[in-house]
This record gives structure tokens, sequence and C-alpha cells, in this order.
């Protein structure tokens, strides 16, 4: 309290002396001008946030609160004397995470819940994500937001991340552009993004201190080339720094990723703001200033007092503090508040709803069909699982949204005409209810994200008797099984990526009664992340990958299921056998004994997977390894069904200068309209450096095509988007050769290939974040003994 005072009584001194003369108002073209009125400690508390609830004036400094967006994630500070308006920070990526019901107001204030971030991936359709960007920026401005917290750029680096919903995919190519798609989308409205988690926040498990290892061309090549593609093509107005640390640094005070990269080697001009933290243990506030960090949030007073006692006691250089509160003044100037806009709180959520539909039936992935889909003349169905009556439209914590209503399977089903068995129905819908009650009732207050979002319901166990019950009543069995997950929580193997002892007892009791009788088993995966398949598959016809496709799931997944839709979605990631199957397992946080373990280590001895992860696959994550060592998967990169078929033909491939361009010819030879996406893979030949078998650099999808049906593609691939990082010479490298261009419909289904020869390429880069442990990395010479 007294620091505070203190605090106050600096700022009142001040502003005695500067209000004797005239005060600029801040505008687009006198930012030096206001930089210049501004005092010292005006300055600490711009770059520090304005606390977490959603407050304005100073903030939670100096007390002059007035709400502004109810269950906002923060906002920055204002300061009415030289007429720079605080901004709101939401919450996101699949929609504006607000409260839904405020006090006092009968209105209601829910926000459309979009499918999640892999789901949208999976559309491969940079332009449908573009529109879905485009409603989400438009919600942000109408609920009186200025920057939503999103897109998630992370890599799926292993299927046990918690938040792997959020993200795109495991490559960095894919996971560019349709980030960059999403990004162009939602700054279209006149908002900003804030892209998250920079950088290499690849677990949830003790993410606040864990130090993820990575070779220096891991990082280049993988977890920041999805994040430099958007930032290049894009121009995002804010980044996220991660809570982790990398090689040894926390993020957040990192001047090699947050300066020397993302500046000088990509040409960053908006600016960072920290990830919800305070004050940290072995990072002062000033190195955060120092090392590029503009924001830190959600903001505590005691850092704006860091700021100014450094730049007292000269820890902290004025000059980077004045470069920190320009780029601040530079963000504020295009938001909203600062133009004001007039915000409506009512945005168009029938036309976004429908975006959603439709965005969400295209990233659904058909895994298996056995001829039975989609269904012909289906009047009754059994309707198996949980999550058939308790469908869940997102995952869990900051990235869920409090959506007006979510379409369950019952509901979605019963909207095209197919009615489900009533005993079932009632036996499920009851469970729900109760669960539901019990799950408030038994509320644990630490675990705060099972508030924001659908926390998954314990299955229950069906016996053969209820089987061979509904078997007489229903044309087919519809499974769905659910998974969740969400911020601070990783995922077990058992019972979370393998199916449940009743989850297996279900699939094999429906399978067995319903399957000798010519009725199909149809299962529906509402999940955001990759689960195993290969234990149980063959026991059931066919298999949808819904995802967790936002607040129409269920009309989307019958519109998919009927027909009306026809699957277009393919994986981006590899779906192994086993999850230990991914060489990041060796090194990925798993459920343990902790105290137990220090002990064995001996007290004060790091934890591998807590304090720190060893990458040491490095540059071979996902189909990078998986084919370039020709690993059996259930499914690969790149995969999905669809209900026609398709030709590829006529590729070619031409230089022209540092860019490349490829065609290829695709005719729908099936029976009905379907869109089919083209991906080039490349082959580089033996050079200096170790190369996987091949890598996606590029991909487009067609357009609905009718039978027999063409459309030639042309596909543009950046001749940088090529090269490896040479870390011997802290540069980019194409080597001289020929390269093949592989194109097919997944990774491993290449129906076509050219080859053209290309000339040297180098780039100069900084040389940072260098190891400061070393790795025994995953080589092929390895692999191969």
């Amino acid at each position: 309290m007294i620091t505070r005072k203190l605090l106050l009584l600096g700022v009142v001194a001040s502003l005695t002396v500067t209000t004797m003369t005239a005060q600029p108002k801040l505008r687009a073209d006198n930012i030096d001008e206001v930089l210049k009125a501004m005092t010292l400690e005006e300055k600490a508390q711009l770059l520090v946030g304005g606390g977490n609830d959603s407050f304005t004036g100073s903030g939670a400094m100096l007390g002059h609160q007035k709400r502004l967006v109810a269950g906002a994630a923060g906002l920055t500070v204002a300061n009415e004397r030289l007429g720079i308006p605080a901004t709101v920070l939401s919450d996101g990526p699949a929609g504006v995470h607000i409260d839904a019901q405020r006090e006092n107001d009968p209105h209601s204030y829910a926000a459309t819940g979009f499918p999640i971030g892999t789901c949208l991936a999976s559309t491969w359709n940079t332009e449908l994500v573009r529109q879905v960007g485009e409603a989400i920026g438009n919600e942000t401005l109408e609920y009186g937001c200025d920057v939503i917290l999103g897109p998630g750029m992370n890599l799926h680096r292993s299927p046990l991340c918690g938040r792997n919903f959020e993200y795109y995919s495991e490559d960095p190519i894919l996971t560019g552009h349709i980030g960059t798609a999403m990004t162009l989308g939602i700054q279209s409205q006149g908002v900003g993004v804030s892209a998250k988690h920079f950088a290499v926040n690849s677990q949830e498990t003790d993410r606040t201190l864990v130090d993820e290892r990575v070779s220096q061309r891991a990082l280049r090549e993988l977890y920041l080339r999805g994040f430099e593609m958007m930032v290049r093509k894009s121009d995002p107005w804010t980044l996220m720094s991660a809570y982790n640390k990398v090689n040894g640094e926390f993020a957040q005070g990192n001047k090699d990723l947050l300066t020397d990269i993302l500046r000088n080697d990509w040409g960053f001009k908006g600016i960072v703001m920290t990830d919800w933290i305070g004050k940290r243990k072995g990072l002062p506030t000033t190195r955060e200033v120092t090392a590029g960090n503009d924001l830190m949030m959600p903001g505590y007073p005691e850092q704006a007092q860091d700021i100014v006692q450094g730049v007292k006691d000269g820890t902290l250089k004025i000059e980077d503090v004045d470069r920190n509160v320009r780029r601040v003044l530079e963000y504020i100037v295009k938001t909203p508040r600062f133009r004001g806009y007039q915000f409506s709180n009512h945005p168009d959520l029938k036309a976004h709803a429908q975006i959603t539909r439709q965005s969400s039936t295209e990233g659904m992935v058909l895994l298996k069909n056995d001829g039975v889909l989609p269904i012909r003349d289906l009047k009754t169905v059994a309707l198996f699982g949980v999550n058939s009556y308790d469908f869940m439209s997102g995952g869990l914590g900051s990235g869920a949204v409090n959506v007006p209503y979510v379409v369950d399977m019952v509901e979605g089903l019963k909207n095209v005409g197919v009615k489900t068995t009533p005993l079932l129905t009632e036996i499920y819908q009851s469970y729900v209810k109760y669960a539901r009650l019990k799950l408030k009732a038994d509320k644990n207050p630490i675990m705060w994200f099972l508030d924001t979002g659908t926390p998954k319901l314990d299955e229950i166990e069906i016996s053969d008797r209820c089987v061979t019950h509904e078997v007489k009543e229903a044309d087919a069995a519809i499974i769905t099984i659910g998974r969740q997950a969400g911020e601070g929580m990783d995922r077990e193997i058992a019972g979370e990526f393998n199916l449940t002892a009743i989850e297996k007892d279900m699939i094999e009791r429906v399978s067995d009664q319903f399957r000798p009788q010519g009725k199909p088993v149809i299962v529906i995966l509402n999940s955001g992340s990759v689960m195993e398949t290969a234990s149980w598959r063959d026991r059931v016809d066919a298999i949808l990958c819904a995802w967790q496709p936002g607040e129409e799931g269920g009309n989307s997944v019958a519109d998919v299921l009927t027909g009306k839709a026809n699957p277009s979605g393919k994986l981006t990631m590899t779906w192994p056998i086993a999850a230990t199957d991914h060489p990041s397992t060796k090194n990925f946080p798993q459920e343990m004994d902790l105290y137990t373990f220090r002990e064995s280590l001996g007290w004060g001895a790091p934890i591998p997977g807590h304090d720190f992860t060893n990458h040491e696959e490095d540059i071979y994550v996902g189909y990078r390894y998986f084919d370039t060592f020709d690993k059996t998967v259930a499914y690969p990169f790149g995969y999905g069904l669809s209900y026609t078929t398709f030709e590829y033909s006529k590729p070619t491939v031409k230089v022209n200068g540092d860019r490349i361009v490829v065609n290829v010819t695709i005719k729908n030879t099936g029976s009905v309209a379907g869109k089919e996406i083209a991906q080039v893979y490349v082959a580089a030949p033996k050079g200096t450096l170790e190369k996987p078998g091949h890598e996606l650099k590029g991909f487009a999808k067609t357009r609905e095509l009718k039978p027999g049906e063409s459309q030639t593609l042309t596909i543009g691939i950046d001749k940088r988007d090529l090269a490896s990082f040479d870390e011997a010479n802290s540069r980019w490298l194409v080597e001289a050769g020929q390269y093949t261009f592989e194109i097919g419909a997944s990774s491993r289904d290449i129906r076509g290939q050219v080859t053209t020869a290309l000339t040297t390429y180098t780039e100069q880069v900084s040389d940072a974040l260098k190891l400061k442990e070393k790795l025994d990395l995953l080589t092929l010479s390895k692999q191969q003994k």
C-alpha cells in the first residue's frame, strides 16, 4: 500500500509541473510529441497492463476503475491527460471470450463458437479461414474489444499437448498459411490479433518454468517458421511472448527471440505483450523491457515501479523505455477505441453460425468408410456415447468461448429427419443432466478451466441387454467418442490418447450385435486432438473425425453423414499407431510422483519434462519422422477420404527467379460433387545438410467440382521456403541441384512428380538462440544403426 501511495504522489507531483503548459492529445501524427510530454511514471504505466478484470482509468495502479468489457482478458492503461484511451484485449482464438451474462443486465453477450484451430486448418482452405477470421474480427469489434488473443501458432510436436486444439498443425508451412489467412481476416475488421505463444510453447505441464531445449536449426525450420510467415505476410498488430524458457532464457526476456529474430530478421513492426503472468523469479521486469517486450500483462503495480526504479538506478536505459512506449502508442492509434468506434454489442450471430457450420463441415476428416456413408433412407439410429448428447464445441481454458448454444447429435440428426431410439436417448440425457449437476456441485476452485468450456463427462457402461434392445429398433448405430483438453494440462496416454476400457467394451458390444445384422456402426470423434484408432477401427464401418467443430457441431456432423456436405478435410498431423511411436514422447512429461522422482534424482536436480525438455527428435517432428524413417502409421499426414474420387494429371514446375510455380490438373472421376486438396512435397538432393525425406512446401484446394469436371491448380512457392538452416554459418541455404516436386493427396499418396534444377540461395540472419546444453539429436545415421 505504501508503494502505491508513493507512486501516486510521484504522478501527482509530475502532473503539477506538466499541467502548467498546454498538453498534446494523442493523434496518429504526433506520437513523438506525446512521448516527449510523458513523465517517466506515465511511460512505465503504459508498458504495464491495467489488470485482468477489465477496468480502465489508471487501472489497478491508481484505482480509477471503470468497467469496460466484462470477462475480457485485460486492457492497457489509459492516460486522460494526454488523450490516450485504454484498449481491451479479449481471449481467443476460436471466438471472442467474454462474459455472456452481466450483472443486472438481461441481454446476452454470448459469442459465436467457431471451429477450433485444428478443425479450421484441416480445411486446407485459406480463403474459408479468412472468412472465419472476418467473422471473428467483426465480433471482436462489435463487442467493444480491440485485440483478440490469437491465432495459436505453436506446432503439434506431440499428440499429448493439451492445447493442440488451439493450434493448426505439426507442419510449419501449413501453420504459416492458415495463420496468415486468419490474421488477415481478423485485422480486415479494424481490430488486431496477438499471435501466440512465441515461442516453443509445446507443453502445458510446468509451462511457466520449463526450459525448451531445441537446436537452432529445428527452431528456425519448425517452431519459428510459421510465425515468420505470418509476420511477413499479414503484419499482425501484436505477438504474445510465451511463459517458457527457450534454450535457457525466458521467452519473455529473450532479446535473441524478441529483437534479433522477430524485429531485425523478420521486420516485425507491432508490439510484443507477455502471456498473462506477473513478476517472475529470475526475470526482472527491466530485462523484459530491454529484450523488446513492450507490454507486461495482465499488469501489476510493482512492474511499473521496477521500470521507474530501473531508469533511475541505471539498470534500464530510458532509450529502451521510449522505444517500447512509442510502439505501444503506434498500436493504440490503430484501435477502434482510439478511433471512437461506437460498438453495437449486437454482431450478426445468425450469419456467423452459418459460417461456422460451413467451415466445420469442410474441416471434418473422414478416416474410414466401408461404403456406408453417406447414409441413405436412414430413419432411426441408436445413438451411443455420452458426447452424442453432450457434444463439445471447443476446448477448455482461455481458448473456450461462452456460446449461445451447442447443437448435439440428437438435435442435428433430428434436423435432417433422422430419429434416435427413445429409450437409449432417455438413458443418456438423464445421465448427462445428473452428471452436469454433480460436476457443478463438486467444482474445484483450483481447476478454473472447468468453468470455461464443456468438461468431458465420464462415459457410462452399456450392457449387452441394452444393445440387444436397441438393435431391434434402429437401422444403424452411431457412437460418439469425446476427448477434452485445455490450458494448464497435458493429455495422458491411458484413457485420453487411448480409449478407456468402457469405450472399447461399448464399441465391441455394439459391433457384435449390429454388424451381423447388416446394420452399420459409425463412430464420430468429438476431439480436439489425435486419438488411438488402430486397435478398434476394424470393428466399425466408418469413422468421422469431427474435431470440436463449434456451436453448430451436431448440424455439421449430420450434413456430412447424410451427404449434404461431401467431406474434404485432410489431417494436418500424423495419427500414429501408438503415442510412443512419436520420438517426442520420450521427452514429453508424463504423470509421475514428482516427490519420489525428485528424491531419486537428488533434491535440487532438474527433472526432465518439467524443469527442462530436450527436443532430441530435432527436425524430425511428425511426418518428417514417420515418412523419412518409413514408420507404420494409422493415418498419414494429409490423409482424408471423400464420397467421390479424383484424378491428378499434367503436373508441371517452373522457376521464375526466386518464385517456383507448380501446376496440376484435378478431375472429379466419381459420381458426386466434391473438393480435393493437392499437396506439394519437395525432396531435396543430397547435400551438406541432412534433410527429411520430403517436406510440405505448398498446397491448394479446388472449388467444388461436379462429376467429370476438372480444374488446374496453380501453387506458388517461395524459393526461400525450400531452405534449410545452416547453423554453422547462421544462414538459410538452398543447395544447388535437382529437386523433386511430389504432388499428392497425402504425404504417402503421391499422384505425380516433376523435377527441376535450382541454383544456390542463401540468406544471412542473426546468430541467435544457441543451445546451452548438448543434446543427443536424432539423425539419419543413428536411426539406421
